[in-house]
């Protein structure tokens, strides 16, 4: 509860009002079997029209203030609760954005979907029934009784032995509801996360003819979501049916009973008649209860989901003063290691330390799987060393703010990830307020302002999700574009030529050397050629640095660079 404390002060003030016309609403539906007895056993049974239209006029009138507050309630029910539902899922949003990978990787990302949608949709419709009936039904409930027992107390017996039986049946209904509609959930996601799989990797899968291995797979995720809500549902398949059972067996009792009554002059016609409206009203609300139950089973496993979202301590820390200076892009690492489980016993990266000073290139070369992604990962902050130091511009990076730190980097990643708009929106991620030339220069400098002059529609072109449209040299040049346009300190390309032939990567090469003069530049690649004319190389292997020095050098010293160089050497002979 206590991450939602925040939307209960905002929202108490027009959900308290909406419950007050809820209030007025229940009473009215509360005082008409009470007037109709009147009319009956008054103004009927002595014939005096009078008081049957003077009654007839205030029931008419009880109507009318109650339809009046009903249409006020929901419309306050609606409007707060599309407004928190909104407000809940985009904190939601922000939560997870702010949270670090490590964080993040706790969590399936069809789940964090599923809580962004589903979940928040449940609560959403939970609040909305607060308003609206899951509120009203117990006070009916509670108001039905109170009246049908002061309205007549011998028939106020039948209700003693109804309600207490229903109760226990709702209690019954609620501890077998509750894990049935977490593990609901849990398959939801499960559904989510292969869907989600599918249309990630569709063109693998027909370039493999896997469809009847995908259906399967969804088959088999589909039938246990399936399973799940018929478990869930039979639930309420069952208790439902035995609720409304119970009470209609009341009401003929209360039949029986009032016309035992009627016929030897202790009760009055018009009380048998409004103590089964209250008992029909009961039924309803009793009903409603269930219902109640049910929704708040479903909203409750949501709630928490999202609360374990929003409950996630961001476990990177820094200090507020402290600032990064404009020293151009220095990056020292001083004894760094991680893991990125703390708990496993080896470390993706073991004790490295380099320097590398303002407008220096530095290549970081070595086999797959070596650590070299990982390296660069740290830089950024997008991940936390594990030990060790690492500095920019002599200041500690953990006690600076991630946000200042990436302000003053780009990043082109291994896999080359495009968004949903034009080429130009693209390009423009790295600064929404570059102008058409400072566009068209980073797509140049990329080598890229060709292929994209001639897509239909030029840098307005669009692209589809994740760039399927466009080759994987194509995504990769964009992406590389969308980073020069940055003008950052620190240029981090982490194997992003490998989709592109020598000749391209060769020309986008002698542009950035024009362009980043100034600049600190990482590149990353398995590639020699890429790596070969940078100020230092450092090879990595297995999470250390074996080799750290020029192109030449380390094919005289570094026996693990020398491997990469004959093994690539021996495929360009062949």
């Amino acid at each position: 509860m206590g991450n939602y404390r925040g939307y209960i002060k905002k929202y108490y003030k027009p959900f308290s009002i909406a419950l007050l016309f809820l209030m007025l609403e229940a009473i009215c539906d509360l005082m008409q079997p009470t007037i109709m007895a009147k009319i009956i056993d008054v103004g009927i049974a002595n014939r005096d029209l009078d008081y049957v239209l003077r009654m007839g006029a205030v029931m008419l009138g009880v109507t009318l203030l109650g339809g009046v507050a009903a249409s006020t309630r929901s419309i306050l029910a609606s409007i707060t609760s599309q407004n928190f539902g909104a407000e809940l899922r985009l904190d939601l949003f922000r939560r997870i954005q702010t949270l670090s990978f490590k964080r993040i990787n706790n969590y399936d990302r069809a789940s964090l979907i599923t809580r962004l949608t589903n979940d928040v949709t449940q609560v959403q419709l939970f609040v909305n029934g607060l308003m609206r009936i899951y509120i009203k039904a117990p006070l009916l409930a509670i108001g039905g009784l109170i009246m049908a027992t002061t309205l007549n107390i011998h028939l106020s017996v039948v209700l003693m032995v109804v309600v207490p039986m229903i109760v226990v049946l709702l209690i019954t209904n609620i501890k077998l509801s509750i894990p049935r509609f977490a593990k609901l959930q849990n398959a939801l996601d499960r559904v989510n996360g292969s869907m989600r799989d599918y249309l990630s990797g569709v063109r693998v899968v027909k370039a493999f003819n896997r469809f009847n291995y995908e259906t399967t797979k969804f088959s088999g995720f589909n039938d246990e979501l399936q399973d799940k809500s018929v478990a869930a549902t039979r639930v309420i398949a069952i208790f439902s049916p035995i609720i409304m059972l119970v009470m209609n067996v009341g009401i003929v009792a209360v039949l029986w009973i009032g016309g035992h009554g009627v016929e030897g002059g202790t009760i009055q016609v018009g009380h048998v008649v409004a103590f089964t409206n209250y008992m029909t009203q009961i039924l309803f609300s009793l009903m409603m209860i269930s219902m109640v139950f049910n929704m708040f089973v479903r909203a409750r496993t949501s709630a928490g989901r999202i609360g374990e979202v929003l409950g996630e301590v961001n476990d990177m820390v820094w200090t507020e003063e402290q600032f990064v200076s404009n020293q151009g892009g220095k990056i020292e690492f001083e004894n760094v290691s991680f893991s990125y489980n703390e708990t496993s016993q080896e470390p993706v990266l073991k004790n490295v330390t380099f320097t590398c000073m303002p407008g220096e290139t530095i290549g970081i070369i070595g086999k797959t799987g070596a650590g070299k992604s990982s390296l660069v990962s740290l830089i950024p902050r997008l991940y936390d060393a594990t030990s060790g130091t690492i500095k920019l511009n002599d200041s500690d990076i953990r006690e600076i703010e991630p946000k200042a730190i990436r302000e003053r980097i780009a990043i082109v990643a291994q896999k080359a990830m495009l968004f949903t708009g034009t080429i130009g929106d693209n390009i423009r991620w790295g600064r929404e307020d570059a102008s058409k030339e400072e566009v068209q220069l980073a797509a140049e400098i990329a080598d890229a302002n060709q292929f994209i002059q001639r897509s239909t529609e030029g840098y307005e072109t669009e692209i589809g999700q994740g760039g399927v449209n466009l080759s994987g040299g194509q995504k990769q040049r964009v992406s590389i574009a969308r980073a020069l346009i940055k003008k950052p300190e620190i240029l981090i390309l982490d194997d992003s030529t490998s989709a592109v032939d020598m000749v391209t990567e060769g020309k986008i090469k002698q542009s950035l050397q024009r362009y980043a003069d100034n600049i600190t530049c990482i590149l990353v690649s398995q590639r020699i050629s890429t790596v070969a004319d940078a100020d230092r190389i450092l090879v990595v292997d297995n999470g250390e640095i074996v080799g750290n020095g020029k192109h030449d050098e380390l094919l005289k010293t570094c026996q693990a660079y020398q491997e990469i160089y004959e093994s690539q050497f021996e495929k360009e002979v062949r």
